[in-house]
């Protein structure tokens, strides 16, 4: 069947506007289980197994509320008044907002929403906390999925929504600098009128706040092109536990003088220093960009057109994503407007891929001549690229969606792994083993950064379905030399995980800066080490 509204622009594929179509292999039945998962089996039958009460997500351990901290009086409220006027929230309706992530999975039960407008009062908020031992939780946009942004006890919120401007842009270099609490969907929209573009994207970029992508280091889809923030971040502003400002606002691109100490709060999630200023290096606006979407029969496939892409793209690759058939299914039925490319026929895996570049009809045929070579050697089952922008946004809206189209099933249990890209599916194979009927399990992410973003569904949350998950789905990873946490960091969910990545002697080293710089644990307690440590 063709499908009218996608073809080649150039007609080289003549009328039949869709490459290929080969019958979709079945899923091989579960096999034997491996040593790796029979670990959980050899907890002790006797050992109890605590739910965290308040996160619905992951199987740790009770955490008490740490009793040297401070609780709430109104003098602490006067004084946080006289600092920063209408910017202390007591009203319960906009708190109980703050109080919960977005999901409603993790709720804390603060008191107080405070919302500073510029580093100095975030200083004086900072300074004050620490003399009274008050527990502190930074917050951004709130779209986190680990429990990092909410409180978990009655730690006072401080908001950045409130420092939200552009300091300047260095229209040479491409160099902005702007406040923490710029949403970055605004910022995208800024740098792209000046011909720039952000080096992230993410599918939460309406809501989440460049402060909260830079706390927790975040990844998105654009990091096979652009890298990690690690490497776009010039300079950032950072306001220490004790109210100490900490200005390394540098927009140079190069500075080896002594250490490089915005590293530190890179992906530290606000648990070393709040951050309220960055300075960041834009990438150039390219004119040319094309988007693919396309099916393979198995995952050795979709390995190979990574592999065959990053080869004939090159230098115009700019992302290359994976969902499998359950994705698209979950898509198609709760994303409003969506359509799916390739109505015709059920495929089991389906690619994304973006090109940008600075020559359109050389990138266009570049593209179509490596899809077609891709599908010849059998790579490639069927396919179609977009041609406007409106087909890009329903192909790229299918991926974004699908986080969002899993809430809306009822229960939904994340996982964010970094895993050899050989080996990325195995988990998701595994665990529809050990689940079966029980739930629906999903597996889609970023394959050109080794990225899985496995998502499994109930219809409600259940201490027996998290028994199946975890451990297993950390010691699995484990086992594999990969990462718990590839990019949506470890907050309260992981952060009782940290070794199954981390060896005793890296945790205990980061268990040492944080009490150098945050001696009293007022920020973010709770999160990203073992309490055990500090």
């Amino acid at each position: 069947m063709p499908h009218p509204q996608y073809e080649f622009a150039n007609g080289t594929v003549n009328s039949c506007r869709r490459f290929h179509s080969i019958p979709s292999l079945q899923r091989a039945p579960c096999g034997p289980r491996t040593n790796v998962e029979t670990y959980e089996g050899q907890r002790s039958a006797n050992q109890p197994r605590e739910v965290q009460k308040r996160t619905f997500g992951s199987a740790a351990t009770h955490i008490q509320r740490n009793p040297a901290y401070s609780e709430l009086n109104s003098d602490d409220v006067s004084y946080f008044r006289s600092i920063l006027g209408d910017g202390v929230v007591e009203d319960e309706d906009r708190i109980a907002v703050a109080n919960v992530d977005w999901m409603g999975k993790y709720k804390g039960a603060s008191q107080l929403l405070l919302l500073p407008k510029s580093t100095i009062e975030v200083s004086k908020i900072l300074s004050y906390c620490n003399t009274r031992r008050l527990a502190v939780v930074p917050q951004g946009g709130n779209t986190g999925l680990v429990g990092g942004s909410v409180p978990v006890y009655d730690e006072v919120i401080v908001s950045l929504a409130g420092m939200d401007k552009i300091i300047s842009f260095d229209k040479v270099n491409g160099i902005l600098t702007c406040e923490a609490g710029c949403v970055l969907e605004n910022l995208s929209t800024f740098v792209e009128n000046e011909g720039f573009i952000m080096p992230l994207d993410l599918g939460a970029k309406g809501s989440c706040h460049i402060g909260g992508n830079i706390s927790t280091n975040a990844g998105g889809l654009r990091f096979i092109r652009y890298g990690s923030l690690h490497g776009n971040v010039l300079g950032l502003e950072v306001v220490l536990a004790d109210g100490t400002i900490l200005d390394m606002l540098t927009t140079l691109r190069k500075d080896n003088t002594g250490y490089d100490l915005k590293h530190l709060f890179i992906g530290s999630e606000g648990s070393l220093g709040v951050v309220t200023k960055i300075s960041v290096l834009t990438p150039a606006k390219l004119p040319s960009t094309n988007v693919a979407f396309l099916s393979c029969n198995d995952y050795t496939s979709c390995q190979k057109l990574l592999l065959a892409a990053r080869r004939n793209l090159g230098e115009i690759l700019s992302a290359f994503e994976f969902m499998d058939h359950h994705c698209i299914d979950l898509a198609m039925r709760h994303l409003e407007g969506v359509q799916n490319p390739l109505p015709a026929s059920q495929y089991k895996f389906y690619v994304l891929i973006e090109t940008t570049g600075s020559d359109e009809s050389y990138d266009k045929t570049k593209l179509e001549s490596f899809l077609l070579r891709s599908m010849e050697d059998g790579l490639v089952a069927d396919g179609v690229i977009a041609q406007d922008i409106s087909q890009a946004s329903n192909f790229w809206r299918i991926r974004e969606g699908i986080s969002e189209a899993s809430v809306k099933v009822g229960a939904v249990y994340k996982y964010d792994l970094s895993i050899p890209v050989e080996k990325l599916y195995d988990i998701v194979e595994k665990m529809r083993c050990r689940l079966g009927d029980n739930a629906e399990v999903l597996g889609y992410g970023h394959l050109g950064d080794g990225n899985l973003h496995l998502n499994i569904l109930s219809s409600k949350y259940d201490d027996n379905t998290l028994a199946q998950i975890e451990p297993f789905v950390y010691e699995w990873t484990s086992a594999q030399r990969g990462s718990i946490s590839a990019e949506h960091g470890l907050g309260l969910m992981k952060a009782e995980k940290i070794h199954y990545s981390k060896s005793p002697e890296a945790v205990q080293l980061m268990a040492s800066i944080k009490k150098l710089m945050d001696p009293n644990s007022i920020l973010n307690p709770y999160k990203v080490l073992p309490q055990s440590v500090l």
